[in-house]
């Protein structure tokens, strides 16, 4: 501080001034000083700047990785070609149980095999009889990538890809766009439902995918995904897990639990004795005896919402929850899963 004796030899600065100068710099040090040392007790360290998340992160979580080969599945049609051995060559639909029939080999499965796989056991499985042979796989018609569109589209049902497809690519392919209608039906289009499995199911914002504005969206679906188009003013509640057909249903003035099942087709033979209610709009989660349901004993006291969803865990589960998670403002996930005390 020998700078501040120098000015006031100078007589740039008068002694009282200098006493002011002293006292806010012996005050700012001790502030500094006490909040080192409250930092240091308490543990807390300045905060660091982290990476925001984009969309695209957010909905890694959820989005199917792409496949880089394909793989084959019930129904997909192949074409085996054994050079020099036409009786061993031919066209072969894989069945229900997965599996082909070879000449003289007899059955081969393949399924969830890749092209090249599937010529590496086949040349295995002829070895006993055949010797250096050289096999090449095509496949000739694709059944595996199969994606069924519900709901508000041109053409609800089944849709086969020959290829692993996307959100966008599903949803163009089942003509989800009205070119008709006034601007108010038009409008009603403005999200979808994502089931995939029996335990996860997705709402996404379509608008903003279909609009541009938020191609993150466009996510890679996973064989056997479920889409479903509601109009905006549909009221929906979802039944998922042990049932034969999970997926959404128009919720109905006074509907009934049974409704809800039967609709869904009912419990399957796996299903366990308890039925979860799960409110996700208000964090409620409840435990319903299927009891209840199936033997008219006493109606549960809880009137079904829209939004509501019905999830029937598989026999001999000990526990079962459920998680929300919202990947982004425009895509929010419930996930079930078992074993799991508190999510």
């Amino acid at each position: 501080m020998g700078f501040l004796h120098k000015l006031v030899e100078k007589r740039q600065l008068s002694r009282p001034a200098m006493r002011v100068v002293w006292v806010v710099l012996l005050t700012s040090v001790s502030c500094l000083s006490a909040r080192a040392q409250d930092a240091a007790t308490s543990g807390f360290a300045s905060p660091q700047v982290e990476h925001a998340p984009t969309p695209a992160d957010m909905l890694r979580e959820f989005d199917a990785e792409p496949e880089s080969d394909y793989r084959l599945a019930e129904g997909d049609e192949i074409r085996i070609e054994v050079w020099a051995r036409p009786e061993l060559s031919g066209k072969f639909v894989v069945g229900p149980d997965g599996k082909i029939t070879l000449s003289y080999a007899g059955a081969l499965k393949v399924v969830d095999l890749t092209r090249s796989e599937v010529e590496a056991v086949a040349v295995k499985q002829w070895k006993d009889y055949y010797e250096n042979l050289k096999v090449t796989v095509s496949i000739e018609h694709y059944e595996g990538n199969r994606i069924t569109v519900l709901g508000r589209v041109a053409t609800p049902g089944v849709l086969h890809f020959d290829r692993q497809p996307t959100l966008l690519e599903a949803v163009a392919r089942a003509g989800a766009m009205p070119t008709y209608g006034s601007a108010k039906e038009k409008q009603g289009l403005t999200r979808c439902i994502l089931f995939r499995g029996t335990d996860k199911v997705a709402w996404i914002d379509l608008h903003s995918l279909l609009t541009g504005g938020n191609l993150a969206l466009n996510i890679h679906l996973r064989r056997d995904d479920t889409l479903y188009l509601p109009d905006g003013n549909d009221q929906l509640v979802y039944v998922m897990g042990e049932v034969l057909r999970p997926g959404a249903i128009n919720l109905t003035p006074n509907m009934t639990f049974m409704d809800a099942l039967s609709q869904a087709g009912g419990p399957t033979k796996d299903a366990g004795s308890r039925i979860q209610l799960v409110r996700h709009s208000a964090g409620i989660e409840r435990e319903i005896a299927m009891s209840q349901i199936l033997h008219r004993g006493p109606s549960p006291d809880v009137a079904l919402q829209s939004g509501d969803i019905i999830y029937i865990p598989r026999s001999g589960l000990a526990k079962v929850g459920y998680l929300m998670q919202q990947l982004s403002p425009a895509t929010s996930y419930v996930l079930f899963a078992s074993g799991v005390k508190n999510f």
